[in-house]
């Protein structure tokens, strides 16, 4: 171990620069523009399984983006690990709200500033580092592994159920392995065991057959835009709680143990509300804000459009208007059961004097790992001997929609074990992966790989 993690400390430099070499790579996965990059970072991660020393390395084709899957097997008695990640990454815009190009690799305050750095390229690279630094001393890993990386995860990973159904032996492990969430803060490492579902929808109002002058027709036809705003702020109510009958019927109550877990966590709304920029936090009446964020089911309006957004006036009375607006749900709510209420709901409520479509887009389900489980275990004892500090347990508001499908499809337990922070941008412009998590995280990867079979025992 300590070759190995010597080995590591030697390579820094090289490291950094390979991962600036794969965040170069404009893999955009929602902008068809970007689909020769996305294809290039496809062969990318399959040449550096190949360089790493994993064996049968494979790009697989879907309707969408390939998938890229390899494995390294060294004794079916040992712990399987099924690492799961994606290559893809978000859109860049608004473009010039970053400080350097996106694509352009910057380091700055022990940060690393690039798009997929933190979401998930550079923490699927420090998987393939951990297990190359091993092979580099070992003849062997201490683990069997298999590794399934993604471009679609960005669009809601449409084709990966399919390939996770048709390729079930394939794909046999212990226990899934993802690092694609945050600790929960700096200096503060933690283990995820808790992701909330999500149905995502998206409306569109239509009022006269084409877009008309406001001032003739203004007061005379309502306008879809006001009736879209009136629509989505109706969807609360005074205390911040979701306007649909039926939306909390099947929620779990947080239990008390867990309530008193929350409070003990190194949290305060004003540095929140200072981080954010807010003034003042907004909710469901009752609940912390971690509870907000992790345990209740919230209702957000994602995107809003309609009529003449170009610079300058235009009197224009528009023919339609349209949102975009996600439900992230907590364990018992189903995506599909959600998809229907708000459909049904909205559709109630949409006034006569506009036509009201609703369509879904996709969703997830939630998902909670036992504490007990091996694999949380395991990721406890990594992380205390790579941060030398004991974990904390904490639960993510966001969603990763295979984490339930390789449960329900292959019967695994997924451990998330994420090096990123809550305030890295991902998604947003400046996306940045501090630097100490990430040279922390090849070190904590290497010593789950070998704490893993002190907790797995196989016969």
């Amino acid at each position: 171990m300590k070759n190995i993690l010597s080995f590591v400390e030697k390579s820094k430099q090289n490291y950094l620069d390979e991962l600036k070499t794969l965040l170069a790579i404009p893999s955009v996965s929602s902008q068809s523009k970007y689909n020769p990059d996305t294809r290039k970072c496809a062969e990318w991660v399959r040449d550096q399984f190949k360089k790493i020393g994993m064996t049968k390395s494979q790009i697989f084709e879907t309707p969408g983006h390939p998938i890229v899957y390899s494995e390294l097997i060294s004794d079916p008695k040992k712990p399987t690990i099924l690492f799961y990640g994606h290559y893809d990454v978000q859109p860049v815009d608004p473009i010039n709200l970053w400080t350097t190009p996106p694509f352009e690799s910057n380091i700055r305050d022990g940060n690393l500033f690039a798009r997929g750095s933190a979401d998930d390229k550079g923490q699927i690279f420090i998987h393939f580092k951990a297990i190359e630094a091993i092979l580099k001393h070992e003849r062997e890993l201490p683990i069997n592994i298999k590794m399934l990386i993604e471009g679609e995860e960005e669009v809601g990973s449409v084709n990966l159920e399919n390939f996770v159904k048709a390729n079930k032996k394939m794909l046999k492990a212990d226990l899934v392995l993802i690092s694609d969430s945050a600790m929960y803060a700096k200096g503060l490492p933690s283990i995820c065991y808790g992701l909330r579902g999500l149905a995502y929808m998206e409306i569109e109002v239509v009022g006269p057959n084409r877009d008309l002058h406001s001032g003739s027709f203004g007061g005379a036809v309502h306008n879809p835009i006001q009736a879209l705003s009136e629509i989505i702020a109706s969807l609360h109510d005074e205390k911040g709680r979701v306007n649909i009958p039926g939306f909390y019927n099947d929620v779990q109550k947080v239990t008390s143990k867990e309530r008193q877990a929350f409070k003990r966590l190194p949290f305060s709304d004003k540095k929140y509300m200072k981080d954010l920029g807010v003034g003042e936090l907004y909710g469901e009446v009752g609940y912390s804000t971690n509870e907000r964020t992790w345990v209740r089911p919230t209702l957000e309006c994602n995107g809003i459009w309609g009529g003449y957004i170009e610079q300058g006036a235009k009197t224009v009375l528009p023919s339609k208007a349209s949102a975009k607006i996600s439900m992230r749900l907590v364990p018992n709510q189903s995506s599909k059961k959600m998809e229907k209420l708000f459909t049904n709901h909205i559709k109630k409520i949409a006034p006569k004097s506009v036509k009201v479509t609703v369509k879904a887009l996709h969703g997830g389900e939630a998902v909670v790992t036992p504490l007990e489980s091996a694999g949380v275990k395991a990721a406890a004892s990594a992380l205390n001997k790579a941060f030398g500090k004991k974990p904390l347990f904490q639960r993510e508001g966001g969603s990763i929609p295979i984490v339930v499908q390789f449960k329900h499809l292959l019967g695994l337990d997924t451990v998330l074990l994420g090096f990123g922070l809550p305030d890295e941008n991902a998604h947003s412009p400046d996306e940045h992966l501090n630097l100490d998590n990430f040279f922390g995280g090849i070190r904590t990867a290497i010593y789950f790989y070998y704490e893993l079979k002190n907790y797995i025992k196989k016969t």
